[in-house]
């Protein structure tokens, strides 16, 4: 069975607090939204590049048709 719709990685037009991409990101790892974003949150408490990946991520992944 091959369904495209619940694997295929796009920005929702709704559901959006940014840009869509903690939303876009959530169903690919069977989360919450929410929890996405909280985890991105927390892991800007890091030191790390998360908002550049987060900036390219926001680029990369297409909007939802």
């Amino acid at each position: 069975m091959n369904n495209t719709t619940s694997t295929a990685l796009a920005r929702p037009r709704n559901d959006r607090v940014i840009a869509g991409v903690c939303a876009a990101l959530a169903p690919r790892f069977g989360l919450s939204p929410n929890v996405v974003r909280l985890l991105f949150v927390l892991s800007c408490l890091l030191p790390g590049p998360q908002f550049i990946a987060y900036l390219v991520l926001w680029a990369v992944i297409p909007e939802q048709r």
